[in-house]
């Protein structure tokens, strides 16, 4: 008797428009949610400024007084390439991201003196010249400081006399919940009206301080309730060192970016902003580089020691509060690409031409390493003709 192939039964087509009908509404809304990652450059710090020391040439400043503490302390011999890949960006651009503080930094003057500081501060904005990135920190919109905020970033808009700069962004801290983002928003709809810009003009960070910005009395991670009530205008959250620290009883000796707290709440952050094209940034160390060589060098140590661990965490950005910190802010950064670059060409040179490499990388891995590229490129640790691809290829990758 003749053997009969097996006879395959195919679905109805019908299956099909029934998992579509099913999954396209989540499909839409995974898109809305998680459009993926910002493109374009970002910073890789934001130095915080109080208000009345804003002036339009603290920009050279910064540059000058960072390289005249590192002319006077010269760092343990490390490549020369290196040293003079920094020495280049602290004379060329030493502050990518300036942030004028009216909080924590500046305190709690008079009214009168700080509407002057926030007049003079923009101006002192505008007349400074481009910048990559700026902005200003207002206080909280908690009860005891809300109306001298709006005032404040209302004064500030006016004294602007015109758009803000490219890259600006007003820096919301101390947030605990997602009704105070909503608020911000319609604070920025109020102010874009008055000052007649264009719509969704400002934007804002969320400086990630208090517990319950973490995790809320039911347990949800308040975080991510806190990015879908900005309605887009949220470009960061940054994580807020001693504050947090604080509210959760960690002594003052060990209050850390490096504390288990801290990279508790920085993991929480990483992952209800993955993909939702909202950036972190790390917060900052208040051990600062001055005093005697032993205190600076000392200083220095931990601060580089500090960058390169966020950066090895995922987390590219982080905050600067002295001059003299900028050179150890480019050097462990520059450090860092640069110990990387060869090893992430190969491997995505040989996954994008399936050679046999002793690695098995999958898209999303090539997608990193296209990313960890471009980040080194735009931070300025190597030079188009060093990364090993073209840019708008990486870019495309």
């Amino acid at each position: 008797m003749a053997e009969h192939a097996p006879q395959w039964k195919q679905l109805d087509r019908s299956v099909y428009a029934e998992l579509d009908a099913l999954l396209g509404p989540v499909d839409a809304e995974l898109g809305r949610t998680y459009p993926g990652p910002v493109q374009g450059r970002q910073p890789v710090h934001t130095v915080y400024l109080p208000a009345d020391r804003m002036h339009p040439g603290v920009v050279s400043e910064w540059g000058a007084a960072a390289l005249a503490v590192l002319a006077r302390f010269p760092p343990p011999p490390y490549a020369a390439q290196l040293h003079e890949r920094v020495v280049r960006k602290l004379d060329r651009e030493p502050i990518e991201d300036l942030r004028v503080d009216f909080e924590d930094g500046y305190g709690v003057p008079a009214d009168g003196v700080e509407d002057a500081a926030a007049r003079s501060a923009a101006k002192a904005l505008r007349a400074a010249g481009p910048l990559p990135f700026s902005g200003l920190r207002i206080k909280s919109l908690e009860g005891p400081s809300r109306h001298r905020a709006v005032r404040t970033l209302d004064i500030f808009l006016e004294a602007l006399d015109g758009p803000p700069p490219h890259g600006f962004v007003v820096t919301l801290p101390k947030v605990s919940a997602p009704a105070q983002v909503e608020a911000m928003v319609l604070l920025c709809e109020r102010l874009e009206a008055a000052h007649g810009l264009p719509v969704r003009a400002l934007r804002f960070e969320v400086q990630v301080e208090t517990p319950p910005a973490v995790l809320g009395s039911d347990g949800t991670a308040t975080i991510a309730r806190m990015i879908g009530a900005a309605q887009g205008r949220c470009t960061a959250l940054h994580y807020g060192t001693y504050d947090y620290s604080a509210a959760l009883g960690v002594a003052a000796a060990h209050q850390s970016m490096a504390h288990p707290v801290a990279d508790f709440a920085k993991a929480v952050m990483q992952v209800v902003a993955a993909g939702t094209g909202v950036r972190l940034s790390d917060g900052s160390t208040n051990v600062l580089p001055v005093g005697s060589e032993a205190d600076v060098r000392a200083a220095w140590q931990l601060h580089a020691g500090l960058v390169r661990r966020s950066l090895e965490q995922g987390l590219y950005q982080g905050w600067d509060m002295h001059p003299a910190q900028l050179p150890t802010r480019f050097a462990a950064t520059y450090g860092f690409f640069r110990d990387g670059r060869v090893a992430a060409q190969r491997r995505l040179r040989a996954y994008l031409e399936r050679q046999a490499s002793g690695v098995l990388d999958e898209p999303a891995t090539a997608r990193a390493l296209a990313g960890f590229l471009l980040r080194g490129l735009d931070c300025g640790a190597y030079d188009p003709d060093e990364a090993g691809f073209d840019r708008a290829e990486l870019a495309a990758l």
